[in-house]
């Protein structure tokens, strides 16, 4: 496979999302960014603005399984993980996989379930794996967590600490339609669910193709050093108790690479790389007030993207 291969694959599945998503090109255009690094994508959204449909819609259209979690407080890790139980009929305990196990997780309203429930997808998110009771199963790749939550109502939630929000790779925003885009929505879903007749577009086995291309995407050694740049403004400004850490420039990096892939180039630009900052890092700056801000921390991105010198270089390999 080449990167004009890759962007056509890439463009297919943005267009097939089109069919039941309206608008929000950019928003799907970084979910698939996101997926080609094999990262995962926390949406910070209030109810009703096509989360879940997002969601259902990229699995269907890379023929990938779709499980969805509604965490609440009563929630148990074994709810997530899955767990042995006995099986008197054989004799002997048996293992029944939790939902955890498919290929696109929907972890809804992530921050109403206990900090204990929540750590339990840090090791599904970060190594692919799941152990219970001392042995350890590996999850079928790809594997994708798309968590929500809700910014506005935020009673009884339990706001996720520095170690969670970092293992997602960007933090992403449906946002509200336009009235034009909230007319077309209304009208595509009339007589019919879109949703229901949606079929693929991508293999999983191309997915993860697309996964191993974007390490090809070649990137300048003066485009690394912006990326650091960025990353070290965020430490040292007086606005941020804690500023990005290395698996967050990493992140951008990856991240980068895909963008580039999305895009039908071999090679990465700065324009990628501004696109990005803010997704990427706006969620691992713990500001003054000392609790995340997503709006807060885009903000501050923003400002540390306007003073930090832009390299020319050209950038082909």
């Amino acid at each position: 496979m080449n990167t004009n291969r890759a962007a056509e694959i890439l463009s297919d599945i943005q267009s097939n999302i089109s069919k039941v998503i309206v608008g929000r090109e950019q928003t799907v255009a970084l979910l698939l960014t996101a997926i080609c690094c094999g990262g995962h994508v926390l949406l910070e959204d209030v109810p009703g603005t096509g989360k879940t449909k997002l969601s259902k819609a990229l699995a269907r259209s890379i023929d990938g399984e779709f499980r969805r979690i509604q965490f609440t407080p009563d929630l148990l890790p074994s709810d997530v993980t899955g767990l042995n139980y006995y099986n008197q009929k054989e004799g002997e305990f048996v293992f029944r996989a939790g939902p955890v196990f498919t290929n696109i997780l929907l972890a809804d309203e992530i921050n109403r379930a206990t900090p204990r429930t929540q750590s339990s997808l840090l090791e599904c998110m970060e190594e692919r794996q799941v152990t219970v009771d001392g042995v350890t199963r590996r999850l079928p790749p790809p594997f994708l967590v798309l968590a929500t939550q809700n910014p506005i109502e935020t009673a009884g939630t339990f706001p996720l600490p520095e170690a969670q929000l970092d293992r997602f790779i960007m933090i992403l925003s449906m946002g509200l339609p336009t009235r034009e885009e909230e007319i077309a929505i209304l009208d595509r879903f009339l007589t019919v669910d879109p949703l229901d007749d949606l079929k693929p577009v991508c293999t999983r086995e191309e997915l993860l193709e697309l996964q191993e291309l974007r390490k090809t995407v070649y990137v300048h050694p003066q485009l690394l050093g912006y990326m650091t740049d960025l990353a070290q403004a965020t430490r040292e400004n007086g606005s941020a108790i804690l500023g990005v850490s290395p698996r967050g420039t990493l992140a951008l990096l990856n991240a980068t690479r895909a963008y580039a892939m999305l895009k039908g180039r071999s090679y990465a630009v700065p324009e990628d790389v501004k696109q990005l900052a803010a997704p990427v890092f706006s969620h691992r700056i713990t500001l003054e007030h000392g609790s995340f801000d997503r709006v807060g921390g885009a903000k501050l991105v923003q400002e540390i993207l306007d003073r930090v010198p832009v390299p020319t270089e050209i950038w082909r390999q």
